[in-house]
């Protein structure tokens, strides 16, 4: 009974009008604080993006380096903006910011197992960039990941696999990267044909054919070069062609190449390998 009188009189004391008053001051704040924390990441968008444009424009630079760099950028700013927007708001609340961040090292004590793997991935993250392993839109693998990289951050990297699934690895776990966009890429192609057929024939063939190709494809820097026999089996010969191409543009110019190869070879009556017939014994 006496906690209920008690209770009565502090409502009763409390004064209503000043208490909503003040609530609905400190709410506006806050709600003008994070529009200001919209318009503002908005606008540092806008301005990073332009700037990285005439950077593009004055500098030999290429776009998905630039993309990777302003990607990054955008993270950084995002991270800075919304660790004022938080440290304000605490303010407008009454809390004691310096306080919290005073604490927190005696808090990161207990977390700091926890925290390992952030810094592991920030300080991976900054190497890799540094170091200029990966841009935006170069094909990758890391680890048991193919794809094209789509997004570079301090935390983690995305990567496009060819089914079109989004892959996120944490920086730290990049431990072994293949970029397959720098440079000059192979092409190569082993084709069988038949043990009976007449070699120095089916060589000439072939290089025919190569020759014709280095002239029609502007994307083969080297070759194609029938490089001899790669194999030799009970009924079979297989023949290796490689050649050297613009990047990515490897795997077109394998299936060309075989296309080609076919039609050449059926047209001259060069014999492929029998393929056994099943016999279906079931009955």
């Amino acid at each position: 009974m006496i906690y209920l009188n008690e209770l009565s009189t502090y409502i009763q004391n409390v004064h209503w009008g000043e208490l909503l008053l003040d609530t609905s001051l400190l709410a506006l704040k806050i709600l003008l604080i994070l529009l200001s924390y919209l318009f503002i990441k908005k606008m540092a968008k806008k301005l990073i993006n332009k700037l990285f444009e005439t950077y593009i424009q004055k500098n030999s630079i290429s776009q998905g380096r630039a993309f990777t760099l302003e990607s990054l950028t955008n993270n950084l700013i995002t991270y800075v903006l919304f660790f004022i927007l938080v440290i304000t708001i605490l303010q407008l609340l009454g809390i004691d910011a310096t306080a919290i961040l005073a604490g927190a090292g005696i808090i990161g004590l207990a977390v700091g197992f926890g925290a390992q793997g952030l810094v592991s991935d920030l300080v991976s993250g900054f190497f890799i960039l540094l170091e200029k392993q990966l841009d935006v839109g170069e094909l990758v693998t890391i680890g048991e990941f193919s794809g094209t990289v789509e997004q570079v951050g301090l935390r983690t990297t995305q990567i496009r696999a060819g089914d079109g699934t989004l892959h996120f690895i944490p920086n730290r776990e990049i431990t072994q990267l293949s970029n397959h966009s720098r440079g000059e890429m192979q092409a190569l192609v082993d084709i069988d044909i038949s043990l009976c057929n007449d070699l120095p024939k089916t060589m000439e063939i072939l290089n025919q054919v190569c020759e014709r190709l280095a002239k029609e494809n502007p994307v083969i820097t080297d070759g194609p070069n029938v490089i001899g026999i790669q194999d030799l089996g009970p009924s079979t010969i297989t023949i290796r062609i490689i050649a050297k191409t613009q990047n990515m543009e490897q795997w077109g110019m394998e299936r060309l190449i075989r296309q080609e190869l076919k039609i050449a070879l059926d047209e001259n009556g060069i014999q492929f390998p029998e393929t056994p017939v099943l016999l279906d014994n079931s009955n």
